[in-house]
């Protein structure tokens, strides 16, 4: 299992940028699959970015073109770059590693509101 953090949560009006980390407290080159869920008030946890270790991202159709997810094996971390936000993107975000024990971050709210 590994310890998930996640950072860069706050609140932004429409229109505005935010940027979160997940740093892991070992290494996720091992991980197949890290990943970005959120989960806004009353509603399932949703997938927003997936990153395999190899081979392409894939991306929440709600966020394609306006979020960017990268992978950092060496640095052991993975970042959602969150561009054009809307009111609907208020969510509490997660990380997530795919592993024999899935591990989850503790989340970070972003709240976007003017």
């Amino acid at each position: 299992q590994v310890q998930l953090v996640e950072s860069g949560g706050g609140l932004v009006q429409p229109g505005g940028s935010l940027r979160l980390s997940c740093a892991a407290s070992r290494s996720i080159f091992s991980f197949d699959v890290m990943a970005w869920y959120r989960q806004a008030p009353g509603k399932q946890r949703e997938l927003v970015a997936r990153l395999p270790r190899w081979g392409s991202r894939q991306y929440a159709d709600s966020v394609k073109g306006r979020f960017t997810a990268s992978r950092d094996n060496a640095r052991n971390t993975i970042e959602l770059q969150m561009n054009s936000l809307k009111p609907e993107d208020t969510a509490v975000y997660y990380c997530y590693a795919e592993g024999t024990t899935p591990s989850w971050g503790q989340g970070t709210q972003v709240t976007v509101s003017s």
